[in-house]
């Protein structure tokens, strides 16, 4: 046997799984009221993950952790440890406004700027200094509104209010919006909650196509929905994490007896 092949070392094989974010006993207090539980949970790269559970149960608390939106409540507290590509978000030399140009967020109610089209996509790369030419914006107004599966429909009223369109376009835009930053995580707060059947639609194909670029963590009243759009799924109940794994998993063959419970519509 040769001196180089005793020497070659075995090849290291490449993780399935390549983890963005993830969370280590995270909890949140509002004053007093503790509202998540030593939540551990890893979110993967280019992958859905949908937040389920009742009204209440900390889903929504878990996701502004995750852009430190809860810095903004006063009495809020966040505990454990929360990371981006290995990095503490929440460490002191964190500046948040990066933070979230990294992490973006789409609410549960369409909340464009009262400002143009235009202007509602460009507003996150200028002040974030993305740009330096009228021409490089127009690129990534054009790109965002195209990935937001909005450019037909408003390629020629850019000039027009935001607020002018439909409900669901609205949603869009705001989508558009979060992604002009080119974020590498995107945040949805039951993003369709406020829309009907058909915009509803648009939007989950549009969260499948957006996996392609962007890790998506999405919180949904609607387990058909989490079921549809996601890879991965958590149930919170009570402010603590039960469960979390593979979509079809949770929804067929839940290991803990209040997954199946929630499932099958016996808490809620």
């Amino acid at each position: 046997m040769s001196v180089a092949t005793d020497l070659k070392q075995p090849e290291a094989q490449p993780s399935p799984e390549s983890v963005k974010m993830a969370g280590r006993n995270v909890s949140v207090f509002y004053g007093e009221k503790q509202a998540l539980f030593d939540v551990d949970l890893d979110i993967v790269e280019n992958q859905v993950v949908s937040l389920i559970g009742p009204s209440g149960c900390g889903k929504s608390t878990f996701l502004r952790c995750l852009n430190r939106m809860n810095d903004t409540i006063d009495i809020c507290r966040v505990g454990g440890e929360i990371t981006l590509d290995g990095q503490d978000i929440y460490d002191k030399a964190i500046d948040v406004v990066e933070l979230r140009a990294r992490v973006g967020m789409v609410f549960q109610k369409p909340n464009p700027f009262p400002k143009s089209i235009y202007e509602n996509v460009a507003y996150g790369p200028r002040i974030h200094g993305m740009t330096s030419t009228k021409d490089e914006l127009d690129e990534i107004v054009t790109t965002s509104l195209r990935r937001a599966g909005l450019w037909e429909e408003v390629k020629d009223r850019l000039d027009q209010p935001g607020t002018g369109l439909s409900g669901g376009q609205q949603q869009r835009l705001c989508i558009a919006r979060a992604i002009a930053t080119k974020p590498e995580v995107l945040l949805m707060d039951e993003p369709c909650s406020a829309l009907d059947p058909i915009a509803t639609a648009i939007i989950e194909e549009l969260i499948d196509e957006l996996r392609e670029r962007f890790t998506i963590v999405i919180v949904t009243h609607s387990m058909q929905q989490a079921a549809r759009v996601s890879q991965k799924t958590a149930f919170f109940h009570l402010g603590k994490l039960i469960e979390e794994g593979p979509t079809e998993q949770i929804f067929t063959n839940p290991h803990h007896q209040k997954t199946q419970d929630y499932i099958t519509g016996r808490i809620g």
